[in-house]
């Protein structure tokens, strides 16, 4: 697929809602040009929205970006998708890129539900900018960020802003584990099939309801 082809609106990475379409524009009001435009995007979909990752993971409108906007709240693969869908509103092609990832943000509770370390489908957004794709992920708002003592992760709109690496005392933190590719709209029945073998708890419909920031503090994120 060419580059353009990643600007069609899709089920999850869905352009075309009026509600994508506002939170995008109100996003990048103000901005001097594209990359300022999309700077100033990554930082609301990153800070504005919520991580939260006590979702239903089988409901479909938590992958979706229009519903991910309205809830105000989002795990990884729901707020990748409005932070490409956004981009799409401006003009410029995004996809979503996948990977297992080990020490991932969480928390006592959910590291018990999960019953591992190992994070499989973690998302990030690739978007196309001066003629080629640079990742940015948006999954953990700067004031959680803060409470576990991690940095924000910062997007420069050139280079690739993929993983929390180092806590902010220089101590490992996020672990590449395995690249799953990359895709123009959610692959939602292969995220979920795998999740319900590798997380049963989570995907049992119980244990899912918290308020996931009051229960990290600083040190919670490591294994």
């Amino acid at each position: 697929m060419t580059e353009s082809g990643f600007l069609s609106p899709g089920v999850f990475v869905d352009n075309d809602s009026p509600t994508i379409v506002a939170f995008a524009r109100t996003a990048t009001a103000g901005a001097q040009g594209e990359m300022d435009a999309l700077l100033q995007l990554y930082q609301t979909v990153r800070d504005a929205i919520r991580y939260d990752p006590y979702v239903d993971f089988s409901l479909a409108a938590s992958f979706k970006a229009s519903a991910v906007v309205s809830a105000g709240r989002g795990f990884c693969v729901g707020k990748a998708s409005v932070l490409a869908a956004c981009a799409r509103v401006l003009g410029v092609p995004a996809r979503l890129g996948f990977a297992d990832v080990r020490n991932h943000l969480t928390s006592p509770r959910l590291r018990e539900l999960m019953q591992t370390d190992v994070f499989c489908w973690h998302a990030y957004t690739e978007l196309y900018l001066a003629g080629k794709w640079v990742k940015a992920t948006p999954a953990f708002n700067a004031s959680l960020c803060d409470r576990v003592g991690l940095r924000p992760l910062e997007f420069n709109g050139r280079e690739d802003s993929l993983f929390h690496e180092f806590d902010r005392a220089g101590r490992r933190h996020m672990e590449y584990v395995l690249d799953r590719g990359s895709f123009a709209d959610v692959p939602f029945e292969r995220i979920t099939a795998d999740f319900k073998v590798c997380y049963p708890h989570l995907m049992s419909g119980r244990g899912c309801e918290g308020d996931f920031a009051s229960e990290v503090t600083a040190g919670d994120e490591a294994s």
